[in-house]
């Protein structure tokens, strides 16, 4: 065990950062609208975690290169390489750009439990003065490259929050068989666009580029891969087991509509009382800081895996990315749309999104010259090529709902 807890990091790291205020929101809104009815995508989107990042983290610790850098290296067509880095480079860029209002959104949302609205109208143009506070606060710790002193307490709060709901939930006693019924596939017409968020929320697009690198960073010996393929399995079902506690909590509030953190703290009323609003603020506060943070830092490193660049977070050039997307999180957060809804788009971007990266994922870790033979057993192209289509679908799917709702 204490061996284990040693070798804890990228694998809590990447559990982390998908138990943000888009997963509280995202399953908050399934479980007030569809009761326990989607638990079934939670364990598809948990299990399809857990096959591409472990083979995201297979080839950071083999390779001891990002994904990023390997595709640049690995297609040799000139036409072929330019689209291809181009693709990645827009999805994830932009990709993280939704991400990013989503994550300073939640942010926002804890903070207007507490202090009321912040705009500063300015003729057409309304700023939200809390989303320039946490844009703000996340570029000096980037800048100052500090953030990773602050990172443990951010997290320690974000755990505190998952603690809560999984007490919360078995305090409540939520009715067994409802949570049972939850598990078999339904609501395909009206939930379509809640599934592809629950799987954008769970399967984060950019952590399959972080966890490679961190894994890169953190084992070197190929000796090591059954440990972290252990950690990464561990810590991905405990965030899993929260996003159903935040479900079950949900379905149990008697809620029919959730637009603020206030309605989003109901769900922990039982457990906390009258402070439920104060816990929920302070845990959207500090998880979206976290992803604040993380999300333009994986860009970055995105951006410079894809051209090669030399120097690391120093560099003029790799600063300018995560500055141009915080810039445009803090942008689109400001928007003159619910907050709610904010979030839930980036959860639905990031599901239209993830074909693009698993595809390259998947093809970089069945190449004998980059794996050798830690390459893709029958076994682990059948469950790639399993979710692939899974990601496929739900994209395509996504994208005719919302052609139909115009």
């Amino acid at each position: 065990m204490k061996n284990f807890i040693k070798n804890l990091g990228p694998g809590v790291l990447v559990s982390a950062a998908f138990i943000g205020p888009g997963t509280v929101t995202v399953c908050t809104l399934a479980g007030v609208r569809f009761q326990y009815g989607l638990l079934w995508a939670l364990i598809l989107s948990i299990l399809a975690c857990v096959i591409l990042q472990e083979m995201s983290a297979r080839l950071g610790l083999i390779s001891q290169k990002g994904l990023s850098e390997i595709i640049r290296e690995e297609i040799k067509g000139r036409t072929f390489k330019i689209l291809a880095i181009a693709l990645i480079f827009s999805a994830i860029v932009i990709g993280n750009a939704a991400y990013e209002a989503g994550n300073i959104t939640g942010a926002v949302l804890g903070l207007e439990a507490v202090f009321g609205k912040g705009n500063l109208q300015a003729g057409a143009f309304s700023l939200n003065l809390w989303s320039a506070l946490i844009g703000g606060i996340a570029f000096i710790l980037l800048f100052l490259g500090s953030y990773k002193a602050l990172e443990k307490v951010f997290i320690a709060l974000v755990l505190l929050m998952s603690i809560a709901f999984l007490v919360t939930a078995v305090i409540t006693k939520p009715d067994i068989l409802g949570i049972l019924k939850g598990f078999i596939p339904g609501h395909f017409a009206e939930g379509t666009l809640t599934v592809i968020a629950l799987v954008g929320t769970t399967v984060v697009p950019y952590n399959l580029f972080l966890h490679a690198s961190l894994v890169s960073e953190k084992w070197k010996d190929a000796a090591e891969l059954p440990v972290a393929q252990k950690e990464l399995r561990v810590s991905i079902f405990l965030g899993g087991a929260v996003s159903m506690a935040i479900v079950i909590c949900a379905a149990g509030a008697g809620l029919t509509n959730v637009e603020n953190a206030a309605d989003l703290a109901v769900g922990l009323e039982p457990l906390f009382g009258k402070f439920a609003t104060w816990f929920m603020a302070i845990g959207l506060l500090a998880a979206g800081i976290t992803s604040s943070i993380t999300a333009p830092l994986a860009a970055a490193y995105v951006v410079k895996g894809c051209f090669g660049w030399k120097g690391g977070m120093g560099s003029k050039r790799f600063k300018a990315v995560w500055a141009t997307v915080l810039v445009l999180g803090v942008i689109f957060s400001s928007l003159q749309i619910k907050p709610i809804e904010i979030i839930q788009f980036a959860q639905i971007a990031n599901g239209i999104l993830l074909p693009v990266i698993a595809i390259f994922l998947f093809w970089i870790v069945n190449k004998r010259s980059v794996l050798g033979e830690h390459r893709n057993s029958v076994r682990q192209n059948i469950l790639g090529l399993l979710v692939i289509a899974l990601a496929v679908f739900l994209g395509l799917k996504s994208v005719i709902t919302v052609l139909q709702n115009l």
